[in-house]
């Protein structure tokens, strides 16, 4: 094997060159690349790892034509090519397995992979980064396509178009890869096999270019008939549309019993109070469900609701903020979201805020994240839906984003600085991350970022987007918020859409919420885009858009399946059934009771939807306390910009705090609670019915009456009776589940 030294290796190229006449002349960057991605050299699994694998480092999946051209034609005194001999060349005889190779087999002879690689070097391995042309577009034939069964297969073809206008049809050069793992395989031309029925996604990659093709294969029912339900808006078009492709019927409408819990639970955070549950179920009225949902809207209970869902992700919690500067960025959230303040214009206040995080509490979004990394992931995440982490050590694997762009958009926020006016008394003066006291934000010209891939200082730039020239008296942060929030941004008005629909039906249509990407697509795209119109046309009226979605008949399906949509998780064929938060379940649990709630720290009688944030710190909360009860059901610490963070998991935890946990047997029992006026009422049945009306928002039915009346009748302790009553509808399905 020959081996050369770098200058060795360029002194002779003319002479390979010339004795090379005959070799095909390839691109490095069109050819070259193109082989070392398909033959998967250059995955995260092999050599594209972030270490490289047996000292041979290539950039991820093939991001940086520059970096791999010294990996293959400089790096390691040029010894895996062999000018000379190309077909001894290491990158070949190790590919093709020809010698010990850990990664096995990834370069056939016969194949185009080995013959583009063997030309390259036998060339002289030249570079063509000025003369070949860009690839500008790929065109990928079917986007989308639904096959009946017995179809099985479908080919995938896919054209590329080159700056100089050139087009080629690399299907046998493009890279197949399935995003759901057992539904389909892809052969190396492109050929989908279906191997179970659903809805597989193939993402196509050729160079720096990547789309998507979305196929449905359906299970042939020859006995399927479409039950053509009543549209009453958009939305429905658009779900019945598609669950009719699928065969699948969307369930009966939800009683107005499960209504209006649903719709209680979902805006206001607590079941309704047994009362107007009744009233409501007695209204024959047909516009009743629309004029509730107007009416829980202006209700105190809504912000606070749809503040704590805020405060979630805007990390509103007390380590870093202090006790003041939690009170006040949460208040002046609620603000917000009581006074109906367009979502744009609440996120623009926040991202060009500066001045005290007591006296302008918008700023705390910039207290609660430190640096200009976190305060770009954060605000990517939660305002564009888009996860950047991946980008800030290499170019993003499933998404177009490159390190370039994490650190330009980085630097957006690099010049963001806190004034400490005080600190006082840390708990943990360890925790660099806890202040206590009043912080200025203010901008620092003199601070900026480093990109660590360059070692050049990172240049402020838009995330996709040029930076605009700013104008007068206008800085970085002004310009980002004007543009971040603008009607014209492609994924502003989309990630807010997303999160509000994913709050109410329980899934988002992109899911995770805070993941919109090529590789992550939305399980209905054209209903997403019509839903961000929609938000943009009312000038993101956040009521305006959750109207919408509750009035659809969708959103008011049963969670009952049918015989053809039991499968369905994510087409919303019917209703999916959720547990309680943590906070709608001690809340539900006090209200219908009767009983006035104490969390520690906080006045007696705020509810838990109402506490501005946890009071973070060190160790656990006292297991017998409410707060212990919050944390078992998943109340999350808010250190993270995520939906994720939330516990939605059930456990044999949250089993014994129902069975026998302090809260609610303390509920249960307290003396003048709900439980006490029933005692006076000697009518069996209705003490039955308003037990079953104040915990499950329905009546007992006739089977139910009879038991619970002859437990009554025929208790020695009434009031014990009365408790191991509620004990056990607390206790029921029905109550800890959304349904």
């Amino acid at each position: 094997m020959n081996r050369f030294v770098p200058s060795l290796v360029c002194a002779l190229s003319a002479v390979a060159l010339s004795s090379a006449s005959a070799a095909e002349t390839v691109s490095f960057r069109n050819d070259v690349m193109a082989a070392i991605s398909k033959a998967g050299c250059n995955l995260g699994t092999c050599h594209g790892n972030a270490t490289g694998k047996g000292g041979f480092k290539l950039s991820l999946r093939g991001q940086d034509a520059d970096f791999d051209f010294k990996a293959l034609a400089r790096d390691a005194a040029g010894r895996r090519v062999d000018l000379f001999a190309p077909e001894r060349s290491l990158i070949l005889v190790k590919g093709a397995n020809q010698i010990a190779h850990e990664g096995g087999k990834k370069l056939d002879p016969k194949n185009w992979e080995y013959q583009v690689l063997r030309s390259w070097i036998a060339a002289g391995l030249p570079r063509d980064d000025s003369t070949a042309p860009k690839l500008t577009k790929l065109t990928v034939t079917p986007t989308e396509r639904v096959l009946d069964e017995p179809q099985d297969k479908v080919q995938i073809t896919v054209q590329a178009t080159f700056a100089d206008g050139t087009k080629r049809d690399i299907t046998d050069r493009a890279i197949y890869e399935p995003l759901q793992n057992g539904l389909v395989e892809v052969s190396r031309g492109g050929l989908v096999k279906r191997l179970q029925f659903g809805e597989p996604g193939v993402l196509v990659r050729y160079l720096n270019q990547s789309a998507t093709v979305r196929l449905t294969f359906v299970k042939a029912n020859a006995a399927f008939a479409w039950s053509n339900p009543r549209r009453d808006n958009y939305i429905d078009s658009h779900i019945f549309g598609k669950l009719r492709t699928l065969r699948m019927n969307p369930s009966a409408l939800c009683s107005d019993e499960v209504f209006v819990r649903r719709a209680w639970l979902d805006l206001c955070g607590i079941i309704p109070p047994a009362d107007e549950a009744r009233a409501f179920a007695a209204d024959t009225h047909r516009d009743k469900r629309a004029r509730l949902i107007d009416r829980l809207m202006v209700r105190p209970e809504f912000a606070d609701f749809w503040t704590l869902k805020w405060s979630d992700v805007l990390k509103v919690e007390s380590r870093t903020l202090d006790t003041k500067g939690l009170r006040a960025f949460h208040g002046w959230i609620r603000g917000c979201i009581a006074r109906n303040r367009p979502i744009n214009e609440m996120v623009r206040a926040m991202l060009a805020s500066r001045g005290s995080t007591y006296h302008e509490p918008e700023t705390n979004f910039y207290r609660a994240n430190r640096t200009p990394e976190l305060r770009a992931t954060t605000a990517a995440q939660v305002f564009l839906g888009t996860r950047l982490q991946c980008a800030q050590c290499h170019n993003h694997p499933f998404d177009r984003w490159t390190q370039d762009d994490y650190y330009n958009w980085s630097a957006v926020f690099a010049q963001v600085d806190y004034k400490i006016l005080e600190n006082i008394k840390p708990r943990d003066k360890s925790d660099k991350h806890e202040f206590n006291g009043e912080q200025v934000v203010f901008l620092n010209a003199k601070l900026n970022i480093e990109n660590p891939r360059t070692g050049d200082v990172a240049k402020a730039r838009f995330l996709g987007a040029d930076m605009p020239k700013l104008a007068e008296k206008e800085d970085e942060l002004q310009a980002a918020a004007s543009w971040l929030t603008s009607a014209q941004h492609p994924l502003f008005a989309k990630a807010q859409a997303n999160r509000i629909w994913y709050h109410l039906m329980g899934r988002g249509l992109v899911d995770p919420v805070d993941d919109m990407r090529l590789t992550n697509p939305a399980s209905h795209p054209q209903l997403l885009e019509e839903l961000s119109h929609d938000l943009v046309r009312s000038g993101f009226d956040l009521r305006h858009l959750i109207r919408t979605i509750m009035l659809s008949r969708t959103y008011q399906l049963d969670s009952a399946p049918n015989g053809t949509n039991a499968a369905d998780l994510a087409n919303y064929s019917h209703h999916l059934p959720r547990r309680l938060s943590a906070e709608q379940l001690i809340d539900s649990l006090y209200t219908s009771l009767g009983v006035t709630p104490q969390f520690k720290d906080w006045d007696r009688g705020l509810r838990a939807g109402q506490i501005p944030g946890p009071a973070n710190g060190r160790g656990s909360p006292d297991p017998m306390s409410p707060e212990a009860f919050l944390v078992q059901f998943g109340r999350p610490k808010r250190e993270l910009s995520c939906e994720c963070e939330r516990g939605a998991d059930t456990s044999i935890g949250q089993i014994f705090q129902f069975i026998s946990g302090p809260i609610v047997s303390s509920v249960v029992s307290q003396k003048y609670n709900h439980l006490y006026s029933l005692l006076k009422n000697p009518d069996n049945a209705a003490v039955t019915r308003d037990l079953y009306w104040s915990l499950l928002t329905r009546a007992p039915t006739g089977d139910e009456s009879k038991v619970i009346e002859s437990l009554l009748a025929s208790a020695k302790d009434r009031r014990l009776a009365l408790e191991d009553i509620a004990w056990s509808l607390v206790n029921a399905k029905e109550f800890l589940l959304c349904r």
